[in-house]
């Protein structure tokens, strides 16, 4: 079975990006590079990455494109952590509405506009029922 380890964003600024997810969410830094910084929470890493060229970034998105999709977080108290995630610059995107047996997921944007979610322990089931 596959597990997620790691997940990556470009962004137009590596040390600011990498102070929000260390100040947020407790990150801390494995590795780093003249275009990345790599964080760990202790199981997945985060790879932030700043391409200086259109060919290390590897696709048709060249070294302009910032972003990702989306990244979820499974955090110990919400209230807590929206507005720890407003003190650090990132702000409220909508909630998805959950069911009797699914998580209520909040969707927040980063200071970059890169989208992720929070929901509790509790939730942090999938829905074929693994972890996350």
């Amino acid at each position: 079975m596959a597990k997620l380890r790691h997940i990556a964003v470009t962004v137009p600024d590596l040390e600011a990006a990498a102070a929000f997810y260390e100040k947020t969410f407790g990150m801390t830094r494995a590795r780093e590079s003249d275009i990345a910084i790599i964080l760990s929470d202790g199981v997945v890493s985060l790879a932030i990455l700043k391409f200086k060229t259109d060919k290390q970034a590897g696709d048709e998105r060249g070294k302009e494109f910032h972003g990702l999709h989306h990244m979820g977080f499974v955090v110990d108290d919400i209230d807590e952590t929206t507005k720890t995630i407003e003190d650090n610059g990132g702000h409220y995107h909508m909630r998805l509405p959950g069911g009797p047996d699914s998580p209520s997921e909040i969707k927040f944007f980063d200071p970059n506009g890169v989208v992720f979610d929070i929901v509790t322990d509790e939730y942090a089931s999938d829905s074929w029922g693994s972890k996350a």
